[in-house]
C-alpha cells in the first residue's frame, strides 16, 4: 500500500525488514520506499476517516517553507552612494628623480628654487547605474479559506515577504558572480603575463614532471602539487604588497604604481579543488597554518551551477589607451583554480534601494508593493588582480 495517500497503513512487515538489515540480522534486500515514505506532491487528496467512513479527514498542519537566504560574494559590496551618476578615481603617477641641486655650485651662478614640477595624475571614470524592481501583491480576504487562523495566514504572508528578500539576496549574488567573471575573462583577454599564473606549467617546469589537469589529482601527485600551489599563491600575495606597475592594466605613458596590503586582498578559490586540498593535504599537514590564505571565499561555481568550473563571457575591459574594448568572441575558461584581487578591483555599489506601494484597491481588495534597485557594478582593471589557471 503506498504511503502517499490518506489511509493509515500497517507497515510492520517492511519495518521488521528494515531493522533486520540495519542490525545485520538479515542480508540486504530490495526495499520499496513507496510503502512507508511520504513524498511531497502537488496533487491534493481528501478522504474519510477509517472508522465510520463518513466524516472527512481534516488538514492537520501547514508547513511554511520559509528559510532565509544569505548571498555569496558579499565581500564585493562596497559603500553605498545616492546622488550623482558619475564616479571618478584620481590615480597618482610617479615622477622621475633628479640630481641634488646643492652640488656643484659655480661662482656667480644661482640655484633656482622656484622651478615647478606639476603632479602627474590619471583620472578614471565610472558612468551609469542599473535599475530594476520586484513586485508582489497582498490580498485582503481572498486567502481566508486557505488557512485555519489569522496566525497561519500571517505565517503565509511572512513567507511571501521572506521569498522576496531571498530573491533580492540571490540577485546581488548572481550579479556579483558576473562581476567576477567579467574581471577574470577581461584579464585573460588583456594577457598581461604577470596577471596570469599557469600552475601546472610552472610546477612541471620546477619539478621536471609532466602532470596534466587529470593526472595531477592522482593521490601520489596531488598533495605535493597543492603544497606548491599554496606556496605560489602566498608568494603572489606577498608580491602584491610591493609597490609596482606589473599586476594591473596601465595606460600608455601613465603607469600607475599600486600596492595591495594583505588586509586589502581577497582570494576566491574553486570549491572542489579546495575541498580536495582540505581532505588530502591539510589533513596530513601538521602545521596547516602555513597554508593559510588571505581573506578567502570558496566558490561552488563560477557562472552556472550546471557547469560549475566553466566561464563563458564576452568581457568589457580597459585597454592601454584607456578606452573600453570587448573581444569579438566570448572568452571560455574551464580550468580556473582561483583569483586574488585588491578590494577595489571589482565590486558593486548599492546606490538607491527603496520600497514603495500603490494605494489599496477597494474593488479588487488587494495592494501592490515594489522593491526598486539602483545599483552600480564595476571592474577597475588598473587595480591589482592575478588569476590562477590549472593548465
Amino acid at each position: 500500500m503506498p504511503a502517499n495517500n490518506l489511509t493509515v497503513n500497517q507497515i510492520s512487515t517492511v519495518l521488521n525488514s528494515i531493522v533486520s538489515q540495519a542490525t545485520g540480522q538479515a542480508q540486504i534486500t530490495p526495499t520499496n520506499g513507496a510503502e512507508f515514505i511520504t513524498v511531497a506532491q502537488t496533487g491534493l487528496q481528501a478522504g474519510y476517516e477509517n472508522l465510520m467512513g463518513a466524516v472527512s479527514q481534516v488538514l492537520s498542519r501547514t508547513i511554511f517553507a520559509n528559510r532565509p537566504y544569505t548571498r555569496k560574494f558579499k565581500g564585493l559590496e562596497a559603500d553605498s552612494i545616492r546622488y550623482g551618476n558619475h564616479v571618478r578615481k584620481i590615480n597618482y603617477i610617479d615622477g622621475t628623480w633628479q640630481d641634488n641641486g646643492y652640488l656643484p655650485i659655480e661662482d656667480g651662478t644661482a640655484v633656482d628654487q622656484q622651478k615647478p614640477i606639476k603632479p602627474k595624475v590619471l583620472q578614471t571614470n565610472y558612468y551609469g547605474q542599473d535599475d530594476y524592481e520586484v513586485q508582489w501583491t497582498l490580498f485582503r480576504d481572498q486567502l481566508f479559506t486557505a488557512f485555519q487562523s489569522p496566525d497561519e495566514l500571517g505565517s503565509f504572508i511572512t513567507g511571501q515577504v521572506q521569498n522576496i528578500s531571498d530573491r533580492v539576496e540571490q540577485k546581488h549574488e548572481a550579479l556579483a558572480r558576473a562581476i567576477l567573471c567579467n574581471l577574470i575573462t577581461g584579464i585573460h583577454t588583456i594577457g598581461n603575463t604577470n596577471q596570469i599564473v599557469h600552475l601546472l606549467t610552472e610546477y612541471n617546469a620546477a619539478t621536471g614532471l609532466k602532470l596534466t589537469a587529470t593526472t595531477v589529482f592522482n593521490p601520489d601527485n596531488f598533495p605535493a602539487f597543492m603544497r606548491w600551489v599554496y606556496a605560489k599563491i602566498a608568494s603572489v600575495s606577498a608580491m602584491l604588497t610591493e609597490r609596482s606597475v606589473i599586476y594591473h592594466q596601465n595606460v600608455t605613458g601613465k603607469e600607475i604604481p599600486r600596492h595591495t596590503p594583505t588586509m586589502y586582498q581577497r582570494c576566491y578559490l574553486y570549491a572542489p579543488t579546495r575541498y580536495q586540498t582540505a581532505a588530502n593535504v591539510l589533513s596530513t599537514t601538521y602545521h596547516d597554518n602555513y597554508l593559510d590564505m588571505p581573506v578567502t571565499e570558496t566558490v561552488n561555481f563560477w557562472q552556472s551551477i550546471s557547469s560549475p568550473d566553466k566561464i563563458n563571457m564576452t568581457p568589457v575591459y580597459m585597454d592601454k589607451t584607456g578606452d573600453l574594448k570587448s573581444p569579438e568572441a566570448p572568452v571560455v575558461i574551464s580550468n580556473l583554480f582561483g583569483i586574488i584581487t585588491d578590494v577595489e578591483t571589482a565590486g558593486y555599489t548599492i546606490c538607491n534601494n527603496r520600497s514603495t506601494s500603490a494605494p489599496y484597491n477597494g474593488r479588487g481588495e488587494y495592494q501592490n508593493f515594489w522593491m526598486k534597485f539602483t545599483d552600480r557594478y564595476w571592474n577597475d582593471f588598473t587595480e591589482n588582480a592575478v588569476i590562477f589557471l590549472l593548465d
